[in-house]
Parts: structure tokens; sequence; C-alpha cells
């Protein structure tokens, strides 16, 4: 059996992150180790009181790709073969783990990418404009790399991490720190010929009256840097 380390990140998520925990089945077929990524509202203490798992913690706020790489070289320093990343927010469930990283251990894929829109998935409270959002840059995916791709979006993902030693992909560049980790090491899946695999995951958005904050995404900012790994890439400006 693979070794599988779950990575749960978290930045100012505190209001969401202890139910996050109590969700967590008792499953000793993977580890778990949360990345507590320079949190200010009190995650910190929140973890460091109720957390049955190893915590990671960066002194300042790094960014996405930055704990995403805290996660993998844990998992590689440590000798795991599979990571899983899904959000501390409270977006995704703890119990669908399995469904998440069955597709690697049983040998049908490399990257398994959950997707909300898929038969048996949802996307609870889902707002409008962020669907929009989705489905376009889904197309404009789909298209440039001539493969299905329905929810890039999601976080809630797993892959082997023999991807991250293969010589045409660098994650640890400095300009990967945000959210082009995630469209950068995406793409390069789909466009370098990895076993991919898409599985029906829920998504649980806030209801609007509850004072959780549903993404961290700032307009046109953080759009920029989803989308500039893509422009990079098929330029030739970054490898």
């Amino acid at each position: 059996m693979p070794k599988i380390l779950v990575s749960l990140l978290c930045f100012n998520t505190c209001n969401a992150t202890e139910g996050v925990l109590r969700k967590f089945p008792q499953d000793d077929s993977y580890d778990v180790i949360v990345v507590n990524d320079g949190s200010t509202d009190g995650t910190a203490a929140l973890l460091r009181n109720s957390s049955r798992f190893k915590i990671i913690e960066h002194q300042y706020n790094k960014g996405l790709g930055a704990a995403i790489k805290t996660s993998a070289k844990f998992a590689l320093d440590n000798h795991y073969d599979i990571l899983v990343i899904m959000a501390g927010n409270g977006k995704d469930n703890p119990e669908e783990i399995p469904k998440i990283f069955r597709p690697i251990t049983e040998g049908e894929a490399d990257y398994v990418q959950g997707s909300r829109f898929l038969r048996g998935g949802s996307s609870d409270n889902l707002p409008l404009f962020r669907l929009v959002m989705i489905k376009a840059y889904a197309l404009f995916l789909s298209v440039i790399t001539r493969q299905r791709v329905t929810d890039p979006l999601n976080g809630f993902r797993a892959y082997r991490l023999d991807i991250l030693k293969d010589p045409r992909i660098n994650v640890w560049q400095d300009w990967l720190d945000h959210y082009e980790y995630e469209t950068y090491l995406n793409l390069n899946v789909l466009r370098f010929g990895f076993k991919y695999k898409e599985v029906a995951v829920s998504k649980l958005y806030p209801a609007k009256k509850k004072k959780i904050k549903y993404t961290h995404i700032r307009p046109f900012i953080d759009w920029w840097s989803i989308l500039k790994p893509i422009l990079f890439l098929y330029l030739g400006i970054k490898k």
C-alpha cells in the first residue's frame, strides 16, 4: 500500500477549521498534517488546542503555493508516495479523502482532481460569479490541453509525488508561491501526458448569513496569478 499524506491548508480559517477537524475519521490508511500559513485570526491557537495532527507553522503568510510546497517537502522528506491537498476553510469534506486518492492507489491515475460538477458531486451555495469564472476557465484549459477538464479551480486534489521529480516540472520556483502553483502543476500534468482523472466531490460554501469568508482570492490580482503560468509556459518565459 502506498504511503499517503493529507495536508490541510489553513489561513485565517479559525471560524471553520474546528468543524473540519471534527469531521476527520479515524483512518489509519493515511497520515495528516496541518499547514498554518501565517494566520492572524486565532487559527494557530485553535490548532494547538484541538488538533490531533502534526502542525507546521509559517511565521507569516507566504501564499497558497508556498503552503503546498511546505506540504510536498515534508512528504518527500518522509518518503510518502501520494499527497492529498485540501482546504481548512470548511468547503472540503474529509470523509471524501479516500475517493481522491483511490484512483492513484489502484493505478488509474497519477493526478486526481476533485470536481463538484461531475455526477455525484455538489456545490451548495456556490456564488454565481464564481460558477461562471470556474466554467470559463475550465473550458479554456480544456481547449488548450485537448483534455476534458471540469473543475480546475477546486483545490481538493491528490497526486503521486514522483510527478515532482520529473525534470520537466519545477514546482520549487519562487514565482509559484501563490495561486500560480496549482495552475502550473495542473497544466504540466495535462501537457506531459500523466494519467489525469477527475472524481466527484462535494464543495460547501457558507450561506450568506454566516460570517465565514468563502475565498481569499482577490479580483484581478489573484486571477492574474491563476492565469499567469499558462501564458508564461506557452510563451516560453518560464519553465
